[in-house]
């Protein structure tokens, strides 16, 4: 259904933990809709989890970053200019807490968990916008993840609920300053999915089972309607979209 509909675009997939990871739905979405892929890895214990999809997906670029460490995003972004010249997209799916902050209570959370967690989960992506910017002289789209707890107080998200908060606000305010240069800035919103990242999360299990009472399909979404709504983000049907959270859940956040 989506074949060809980014045929000659290239675009950065980040945050690829393995096959079931979100970002991989994107990767493979956006493969099959004809996209050209660069794929990054975390570290060296993350990339045999990554490698599969890299590969599924033909990605002439695999890539180390951590970005937390000073510099690796920048070699991402140059080999990118050596190789490409220009970049169409950015999906950015990264998102991290330290265990003891994100399973205490807001109240508790320390300086330095508050602050990893702000700079990885959203500082990354305003460090990645600033270096795609140049890459995308004829415009661009730019895509993060994003979670109802951002919206609305979801039980044991605790910290993570702000740090989505502040990530929402970073795209509406990125997407105000890129407009003139056409460069759309998004996040789509899923529903709880089991990856690894949730599995973080105290008491998954029983968020997973309310998400599927609760919404309207009674169905859980999967990491294929995720990478559906990034192929649209990204593709030229929604030249006049940006600054949007869009769901995809199922409807589970229309209900009070």
């Amino acid at each position: 259904m989506l074949e060809n509909l980014l045929r000659g675009k290239r675009g950065l997939v980040v945050g690829i933990a393995n096959d079931h990871s979100i970002a991989a739905g994107c990767a493979t979405a956006l493969h099959a809709a004809g996209a050209e892929l660069a794929v990054t890895y975390a570290n060296d214990r993350s990339k045999p989890y990554v490698e599969p999809v890299a590969t599924k997906v033909s990605a002439p670029l695999f890539l180390p970053l951590d970005v937390e460490k000073d510099g690796q995003m920048e070699t991402v972004f140059k080999a990118i200019e050596t190789e490409w010249g220009s970049l169409d997209f950015v999906v950015h799916s990264i998102a991290y807490c330290p265990k003891d902050d994100l399973h205490g209570p807001v109240s508790h959370c320390s300086r330095k968990g508050f602050a990893q967690a702000m700079d990885i989960s959203v500082h990354s992506l305003i460090r990645m916008t600033r270096l795609a910017v140049p890459l995308m002289q004829n415009g661009g789209s730019i895509l993060t993840m994003s979670y109802y707890g951002a919206e609305k107080v979801v039980d044991n998200y605790n910290i993570m609920g702000p740090v989505k908060s502040a990530l929402e606000g970073t795209v509406r305010y990125l997407a105000a300053e890129l407009g003139p240069k056409q460069i759309r800035v998004n996040a789509i919103s899923p529903g709880p999915l089991q990856t690894r990242a949730g599995s973080g999360i105290a008491h998954f299990d029983d968020l997973l089972e309310a998400a599927r009472e609760r919404a309207p399909e009674h169905t859980l979404v999967s990491i294929e309607d995720v990478g559906n709504m990034a192929v649209g983000l990204v593709s030229d049907l929604s030249d006049k979209v940006t600054g949007n959270t869009s769901y995809v859940d199922g409807g589970y956040h229309i209900r009070g």
